[in-house]
C-alpha cells in the first residue's frame, strides 16, 4: 500500500511539510476536516426535497429548478482542482477558513432569496466555497495517516459522507415540514449559518498549520486553469439544461463538442507546461497508477447512479404516492445508517481485501437498484415506502463498502505532496458523475412525465412508468462500475501486482 520508490514525481512541487501531531490532536483535526466535508455533501441532498416547495415559492420553472441543485454541482466542480493544487502548494487550514467563511455568507444568502435570481447566484458561490473546501479534506487526511491508520480515517470519512448523502433528504422533508410549505424551505439554508460558524471556529483552533514555505514563485498556470474551466463548463452545460420537456434546446449537446476541443487544449497545454519545468494544474503523472485510474473511475459511475437514485426516489414518493416530504426523505434513513456502519467495516478490511470488496459492493448496489424498481412496481401502495426503506437498507450496507474503500485504493499510490490535487480530480469525477447522471435520470424521468400524462389518469401509474424509465440510467452507470472494477481486478491478476 505504500509508493513504490518509482512512482511518478513532480519535481517542480516544493517538499511537503510533514504534520507531528498527537495521535489526539491528529484525530481531532481530522473530525474537523470530515465536519467541513459533511456539511458540503449534504447541500447537494437536502436540497432535492425543497424542489416543489421553491416552485411554489417563488414560482421556479424547470430550469431554474434544475440550476438549484446543479448550479452548485457545477462550481463546485469548477473550482475543486485549482484548489485542490492550491492547497497542495500553500496553506489548507487558510483555504479550509475561506470557503467556510464564503459558504456561510451564501447560506445567508440563499436563506433570504426574495427571488429565484438571488438564489441561483447565492447557490452558485455557495458552490464555489464547497469547491475551496473539499480538496483541503482529502490533502489533510493523507497528510495525517498513513496504512492502516488511513484505511480506517478513510472508513470513518465514507460512513459519514454516506451518512450526509443519504441523510440529506430525510433532514431537508424535515425543516420543510417545521417551516411549512411556503418558507419551510429556507431552513435548509438557515440551519448552515450555525452550523457553520461552530465549525469555523474549531478549524482555527485545531486545524494544523500546513503553510508549505517556499522561496519560489507561486505559480497557478492561470491558462490551465481556463482552459480546464472552460473544459468542464462545456462537458456539464448541455446537461445543466435537460430538463425532460419538449422545449429543451437541442442545440445545447453542441457543447459536447466544444469540450473535446477544450480538453485537447488543456492535456497539449499542460504537458508543453510541464515540460518547461513549471507546475501545471494537473500533473498527469498520477494517472500512470492503474488504482488511482480504475478508482477515479469507479467512483465517477458510482456517483452518477446514487444520487440520481435518490432523487428519483423522491420524486416518486412525492408526486406518485402523495408522501410528505419528511416520509419521503425517511425511507432512506436506512441506508444512511448501513452505510455508515459497513464503511467501517470495509475501511478496516481494505488493506486486506482490496478490490474484491469493492466489486461486491457495487454487484449489491446493482441488485439495490433492481430491487427499488420491483418494489415500486409490483407492492401495494401503502407499503411501497415501507418495502423501498427495507431495499435501500441493504444498498446503504453494499454501498459502503464501495465509497470508502474506494478512496483508500484509489489515493493509495499517490505521493502526499500531490494529495489534494489527485483526491480534487476524484471529487471532480464525482460531482460530474452527479450533474451527467442526475441530468439524464430527470430527462427520461420527466419525458416520460409529458409523453403520458395525457392518455394516464391515474397519477400512481403515471410515476411508476417515469420512475421505472429514469431507475435505467441508474442501472448502466452501476454497471459501467461494475465493468471498470471487474476490469481492474482481471488486469491485476495478469500482472501478479501485489498492491490491493
Amino acid at each position: 500500500m505504500t509508493p513504490p520508490s518509482s512512482a511518478p514525481t513532480d519535481s517542480a512541487h516544493p517538499p511537503t511539510r510533514d504534520i507531528v501531531l498527537s495521535p489526539k490532536h491528529r484525530w481531532r483535526a481530522y473530525w474537523v476536516a470530515v465536519a467541513v466535508a459533511a456539511l458540503t455533501i449534504l447541500d447537494l441532498t437536502k436540497v432535492n426535497v425543497a424542489l416543489p416547495s421553491i416552485e411554489a415559492a417563488l414560482n421556479a420553472g424547470p430550469t431554474e429548478l434544475q440550476l438549484v441543485v446543479s448550479g452548485y454541482i457545477l462550481t463546485f466542480g469548477l473550482v475543486l482542482v485549482p484548489a485542490g493544487r492550491l492547497g497542495d502548494l500553500r496553506s489548507r487550514r487558510m483555504l479550509f477558513l475561506v470557503g467556510l467563511s464564503l459558504f456561510l455568507v451564501t447560506s445567508l444568502a440563499c436563506a433570504l432569496a426574495p427571488n429565484t435570481t438571488v438564489l441561483l447566484v447565492a447557490r452558485l458561490l455557495q458552490g464555489v466555497a464547497a469547491g475551496i473546501q473539499m480538496p483541503q479534506v482529502l490533502g489533510l487526511v493523507q497528510q495525517l495517516f498513513q496504512g492502516k491508520e488511513r484505511g480506517r480515517a478513510f472508513g470513518l470519512f465514507g460512513a459519514t459522507i454516506g451518512i450526509a448523502t443519504a441523510f440529506g433528504p430525510t433532514l431537508g422533508g424535515l425543516l420543510i415540514a417545521l417551516g411549512g410549505d411556503t418558507d419551510g424551505w429556507r431552513l435548509i439554508f438557515w440551519i448552515n449559518v450555525p452550523l457553520v460558524a461552530i465549525v469555523i471556529a474549531l478549524a482555527a483552533w485545531l486545524l494544523p498549520d500546513t503553510r508549505t514555505r517556499s522561496h519560489r514563485k507561486l505559480d497557478l498556470d492561470p491558462v490551465g486553469v481556463v482552459l480546464f474551466a472552460l473544459t468542464i463548463l462545456s462537458l456539464m452545460w448541455p446537461f445543466l439544461f435537460t430538463t425532460g420537456s419538449p422545449d429543451d434546446n437541442p442545440h445545447r449537446w453542441w457543447f459536447l463538442v466544444a469540450s473535446v476541443i477544450f480538453a485537447a487544449g488543456f492535456v497539449f497545454w499542460e504537458r508543453r507546461y510541464a515540460e518547461r519545468g513549471r507546475m501545471p494544474l494537473m500533473p498527469f503523472a498520477i494517472f500512470s497508477f492503474s488504482s488511482y485510474r480504475n478508482g477515479v473511475l469507479i467512483s465517477t459511475a458510482y456517483f452518477s447512479a446514487v444520487p440520481a437514485m435518490f432523487l428519483l426516489g423522491t420524486l416518486f414518493l412525492q408526486g406518485g404516492l402523495g408522501l410528505e416530504p419528511v416520509f419521503a426523505g425517511m425511507v432512506t434513513i436506512g441506508f444512511a445508517v448501513a452505510s455508515a456502519w459497513s464503511s467501517w467495516i470495509g475501511g478496516n478490511l481494505v488493506t486486506r481485501l482490496g478490490r474484491p470488496l469493492v466489486v461486491w459492493g457495487i454487484v449489491g448496489m446493482v441488485v439495490t437498484a433492481g430491487g427499488l424498481v420491483l418494489a415500486a412496481l409490483f407492492t401495494p401502495p401503502e407499503w411501497t415506502p415501507w418495502a423501498m426503506a427495507a431495499v435501500m437498507t441493504f444498498g446503504g450496507f453494499a454501498g459502503g463498502l464501495v465509497i470508502s474503500p474506494n478512496q483508500t485504493l484509489t489515493l493509495a499510490e499517490i505521493p502526499v505532496k500531490s494529495g489534494g490535487v489527485a483526491g480534487s480530480v476524484g471529487q471532480l469525477g464525482q460531482r460530474i458523475g452527479t450533474a451527467v447522471g442526475t441530468a439524464i435520470a430527470l430527462a427520461l424521468f420527466y419525458a416520460t412525465v409529458y409523453r403520458e400524462q395525457a392518455s394516464v389518469d391515474d397519477a400512481a401509474v403515471l410515476y411508476h412508468d417515469a420512475y421505472a424509465s429514469g431507475m435505467i440510467t441508474v442501472g448502466i452507470f452501476l454497471a459501467l462500475a461494475l465493468v471498470v472494477g471487474v476490469t481492474d481486478l482481471a488486469g491485476r491478476a495478469r500482472s501478479g501486482s501485489q498492491t490491493p
